[in-house]
């Protein structure tokens, strides 16, 4: 059986430690001991692995001394880095799954489609929300207006050091929309202040670090109507399985050119 191997993106992140981590104990993949980030020092993976982080004026360098040996590449970066990563990969030609949010998404899924290399994109990777999205786009589909004049408000709360507003949300905007339902990114209320966390949110003290909380909640005009969803994940578990799932995924279609996966299309198999 060949094995995958995978160069992280990310370390010493905690998701992406915990990728690489989980990547050492499979099977079929490989962890490469070079791991982009913006650092430059040795850190321990497991039990018996280092990885060696790569500052960033090396990663073009990097990535094309090793371009032969990788066979892909795992994003969870930054914001600010999502675009210029992309990028690199594209011109390397080592097809990537990137989990990391933010940046400009449209001009992400350009430069992967002008591109000799496949990827996975996506904003969420745990399957159960992944799921819960593709819902509410069919229903956006299904019964486009159905909602005018209903009342959007997105309320979200991750770990104190996600800069962004949430990804998954911000995902679900234009569908909410066609429902009849227009809410600008940056009217998603954001929670980001742990003892509020704790306190009003009940989010256990353990998985402060750790969580993605999101309710939508649908109101009538006139108030007599409330629809709500609550999607609630504490812990980064449910993300390695699907970053997991992602990799096997995209180890299959690597001959593809120009093409955008979705989780979706990851969970279709």
């Amino acid at each position: 059986m060949k094995k995958t191997t995978v160069m992280v993106a990310g370390l010493p992140g905690k998701m992406a430690t915990l990728i690489a981590e989980a990547i050492v104990v499979q099977e079929d993949m490989i962890l490469h001991p070079c791991s982009l980030s913006e650092e430059s020092q040795a850190v321990n993976i497991g039990s018996s692995n280092v990885a060696h982080l790569i500052p960033t004026e090396r990663h073009e360098s990097v990535l094309n001394q090793f371009r032969e040996e990788i066979d892909l590449v795992v994003d969870f970066t930054q914001p600010r880095s999502v675009n210029r990563n992309a990028r690199l990969y594209c011109a390397a030609g080592i097809p990537f799954v990137m989990g990391t949010t933010g940046g400009d998404r449209q001009e992400l899924m350009n430069t992967v489609e002008d591109s000799t290399i496949s990827a996975v994109i996506a904003t969420n990777m745990a399957a159960p929300v992944v799921m819960f999205q593709s819902m509410i786009r069919f229903a956006a589909e299904k019964f486009r207006h159905s909602l005018d004049g209903f009342k959007l408000v997105i309320r979200e709360s991750h770990q104190a050091e996600k800069l962004d507003p949430s990804g998954t949300a911000i995902s679900l905007l234009e569908s909410f929309a066609a429902l009849g339902m227009p809410l600008k990114p940056e009217q998603i209320i954001m929670e980001r202040n742990p003892v509020r966390q704790e306190l009003d949110l009940h989010i256990p003290v353990q998985y402060l670090g750790g969580h993605g909380y999101h309710t939508y909640t649908l109101l009538s005009p006139d108030g007599t109507v409330m629809l709500q969803f609550t999607h609630n994940i504490l812990g980064r578990s449910v993300y390695v399985d699907g970053a997991l799932k992602a990799i096997r995924f995209l180890a299959t279609h690597m001959r593809i050119k120009g093409e955008v996966f979705s989780m979706v299309d990851v969970l279709r198999g």
